[in-house]
């Protein structure tokens, strides 16, 4: 029950749809198409918090392109790279306007991620701002 979020180079939605038992997905776009794929868990979930968001930039569909994704355990830490990804998991959020129901487990699950580095953790504070003071 991951919710996969694909949009446009704009940032407009193309669809969304839920991860079966298996993890498995199919969102239909058009072939050739540049898209951005955002992995996450959604806000009404018991396990909503238990999880990181990932995401997939610049992806360019095909006839059938699988995207496999691992998400982060909230809590945990696997380096720079998963840190970041889940950080762009939340810009992309953010970006789109999630919502307030969204922004609440938002700022749970960014408040226990681990950052290795300055620029990280500032990027992490001005998120969980953005969260906690929604427009």
């Amino acid at each position: 029950m991951i919710k996969v979020s694909v949009y446009r180079s704009d940032l407009s939605e193309v669809d969304h749809v839920f991860t079966d038992e298996e993890g498995r997905y199919v969102v239909a776009v058009g072939e050739g198409e540049t898209v951005t794929v955002r992995f996450d868990t959604h806000h009404s979930l018991t396990n909503a918090e238990k999880w990181q968001p990932s995401v997939v930039v610049n992806a360019i569909t095909s006839d059938s392109a699988p995207l496999d994704r691992c998400l982060l355990p909230t809590g945990q830490e696997f380096g720079a790279a998963s840190s970041m990804d889940a950080l762009d998991g939340y810009v992309v959020a953010a970006a789109v306007n999630e919502g307030a129901e969204y922004a609440a487990t938002a700022v749970r699950r960014l408040a226990m991620l681990k950052q290795p580095s300055p620029v990280l953790q500032g990027l992490q504070q001005r998120l969980l701002k953005h969260f906690r003071e929604p427009a």
